[in-house]
């Protein structure tokens, strides 16, 4: 037997699980005190009625004979694939029902759409970035290239001539810099992936935070894009799914590559790999696609986007640098007093009992930096911005 030695190559450790580890100790030390979390990008408020009368609904149908439901297609049954179709066309971006995939999340579709592209391809990942473009990619030995994300450049790196890259994972608004891409941006992106032979994998999970216009909520808004890019989306930050579990991948029938159809591939990969999303959980995501389902699911993310301005609206008050907080459901901002990452998180920890994502755990561009979640309750957020305001300002 021979193990993956490539795992040799990423962190023991996966940040989060650091961070929550971090945190749990000094709670175990300090049982009096109350730790406020902005930390992992978790969502708080329960799922939306019309998503739970939808599951309830499902439920009752696996009682019954005549609508119970066992192995269901691989890329999903068609009343949700419709409604993702439905809300794609809503602004502006046609899909045919054949390039949406149905799956437990964007996070695992992430990192299984590797199988159909070759081990030999050069990937090319923003610094920082979400860990799991990363990890996946050096588990499977792959060479990982990184594009500068820095300030000058507000986290928002554009391609390179002199760089080359098979594969490209792009996520816009970004995690964990809460950067968004303007469509002229995504355009030079998409121009660069169809002169290189390369393909896109665009990460929209945030799609749904952004209120400006001239940004992007789909890569398929872009002109080119069918012919170099994959999206992959998310009922978690959506609609509250992260304890539910559902997500899709959008694959266009135009992407091919010596000779061979990445639609057909990916189709071929799930009903090797994948059982699909149960039944029940399809039927509430189908849910939110309803007139009543985008109407409560709105109001959720109006909350949300509340609980971001009043973190941007602190770091404005106290001169803090900081991306983020529009467009996103996050804050990222620059480390006061040339503190690295995780001083910054120690800081905040044991001075304001406040835990947040240490940038330095994104990548060599995020030592400096630190990332807050808008997901937590309003009470906490007040709670968490009115201490570190008192912090900061000593």
């Amino acid at each position: 037997m021979k193990l993956n030695t490539n795992f040799n190559n990423i962190k023991e450790s996966y940040l989060f699980a650091e961070v929550g580890n971090r945190a749990s100790a000094y709670s175990k030390s300090n049982p009096d005190k109350n730790v406020l979390k902005l930390g992992i990008g978790d969502v708080t408020l329960p799922l939306a009625p019309a998503v739970v009368e939808a599951l309830h609904s499902a439920v009752d149908d696996m009682a019954k004979q005549e609508t119970f439901k066992g192995y269901g297609p691989y890329e999903g049954y068609d009343f949700l694939r419709e409604s993702i179709r439905g809300y794609y066309k809503s602004f502006g971006v046609n899909l045919s029902l054949k390039e949406i995939f149905v799956s437990d999340g964007a996070k695992s579709d992430l990192g299984n759409i590797l199988d159909i592209f070759s081990k030999d391809n050069a990937v090319l990942v923003p610094d920082p970035v979400y860990p799991v473009y990363v990890d996946t990619n050096l588990m499977a030995g792959r060479n990982v290239i990184y594009a500068c994300a820095n300030e000058g450049n507000g986290f928002l790196p554009m391609p390179e001539k002199g760089v080359k890259a098979d594969v490209i994972y792009i996520c816009s608004p970004n995690n964990p810099t809460g950067a968004a891409y303007t469509k002229a941006q995504l355009k030079e992106w998409v121009d660069y992936a169809n002169s290189n032979g390369a393909v896109i994998l665009y990460d929209a999970a945030y799609e749904c935070f952004i209120t400006e216009e001239g940004l992007a909520r789909s890569i398929f808004q872009i002109d080119g894009a069918k012919t170099c890019a994959i999206e992959f989306c998310s009922f978690s930050k959506t609609a509250g799914f992260t304890g539910t579990r559902c997500g899709y991948t959008v694959v266009p029938e135009e992407l091919k590559a010596d000779g061979l159809n990445a639609n057909k591939m990916w189709l071929r990969r799930q009903a090797t790999k994948f059982n699909g999303v149960p039944y029940i959980v399809q039927k509430g995501a189908a849910a939110v696609f309803t007139e009543r389902g985008q109407r409560e699911i709105q109001q959720n993310l109006a909350y949300y986007r509340q609980n971001a301005k009043l973190i941007a609206d602190c770091m404005q008050r106290l001169g803090i640098w900081y991306t983020g907080g529009k467009n996103s459901p996050y804050i990222w901002l620059k480390c006061p007093d040339g503190l690295g990452s995780w001083q910054f998180f120690d800081l905040l920890l044991n001075g304001a009992q406040v835990v947040g994502t240490p940038g330095a755990g994104f990548g060599v561009n995020g030592e400096g930096f630190f990332r807050l979640t808008a997901f937590g309750s309003r009470e906490v957020t007040q709670q968490a911005v009115e201490r570190i305001e008192n912090l900061l300002r000593k």
